[in-house]
């Protein structure tokens, strides 16, 4: 490339390295969501299609990143997890962030009209994100546990909230306000004493969020594919890292065995 007078700018560049040999999480939020989730009808205090987009955005990211090995989300944030060992991008913080909140941006638009084919998208949504290192296995897990045992909290809330909205006839300033200085116990009884929620029976992907792993299945007989799949579990028990040990291994993605009506996510091709 030829030089020119002007190029002495780029000596104002910065690029920042995620330290070596730490767990890199990329994590994406909506910016102004309430007005977009109000604007195009959104079921409160859950709506299915619109969680499920989500997965399919981050399942898009996890396609393209294939050092992501796990992802978490809920509502309208997502969480990538990248290996300890990855070296994409060279470990350059800007350019990870920028590129998983650009795709998933880009994705969740793309696969717009799959999950909402009767409503026309308004305005193009905003995602922003951040990046966090952790330097151990245990960080990193109790970092999932903090994301998961955020969803339950604001779960219960909104449930509770919307349930005396929406069906309890209150005004959202008088459900404020009875909530206020409730426990959690206290939501579970409102819920099952005035509307007749067992909040324990409510759909696993609301009360635990989507965990998005790789797995690698084979259809019947037709070879190998890897695909991406949704597991609305429990993540912060022992239980879920023993069952998948190739997380904390950084290996190749675990197997599963192919059934009908299994969900999963894959690479979305052009007809």
């Amino acid at each position: 490339m030829a030089k020119s007078n002007f190029e002495y700018v780029r000596d104002f560049e910065h690029e920042t390295r995620c330290l070596p040999n730490t767990w890199i999480v990329v994590r994406i939020d909506g910016k102004g969501f309430h007005r977009f989730a109000d604007l195009h009808d959104f079921v409160k205090p859950n709506d299915t299609r619109g969680l499920t987009l989500m997965a399919r955005a981050a399942a898009d990211v996890m396609f393209e990143f294939t050092d992501v090995i796990i992802s978490f989300g809920h509502s309208d944030e997502f969480s990538f997890v990248f290996r300890k060992n990855t070296a994409v991008f060279n470990r350059r913080a800007e350019k990870l962030s920028s590129l998983v909140t650009s795709l998933f941006s880009s994705s969740y638009v793309f696969h717009w009209n799959d999950h909402f084919p009767d409503t026309k998208l308004r305005y193009p949504p905003a995602f922003d994100s951040r990046i966090v290192l952790y330097p151990t296995d245990e960080n990193m897990k109790d970092y999932l546990s903090w994301r998961q045992a955020d969803v339950h909290v604001n779960n219960l809330y909104n449930l509770s909230f919307w349930s005396l909205v929406l069906k309890g006839g209150l005004k959202p300033c008088e459900a404020e306000l009875k909530l206020r200085g409730t426990l959690a116990s206290d939501k579970n009884e409102l819920l099952f004493q005035e509307f007749g929620i067992n909040y324990n029976q409510e759909p696993p992907m609301f009360r635990k969020g989507t965990t998005l792993l790789r797995k690698s299945v084979d259809f019947l007989g037709k070879g190998k594919r890897t695909i991406v799949m949704p597991y609305y579990c429990d993540i912060i028990k022992k239980d879920f890292w023993d069952t998948h040990p190739e997380l904390l291994k950084q290996g190749k993605a675990g197997s599963v065995e192919f059934h009908e009506g299994m969900e999963f996510f894959e690479i979305k091709k052009c007809s």
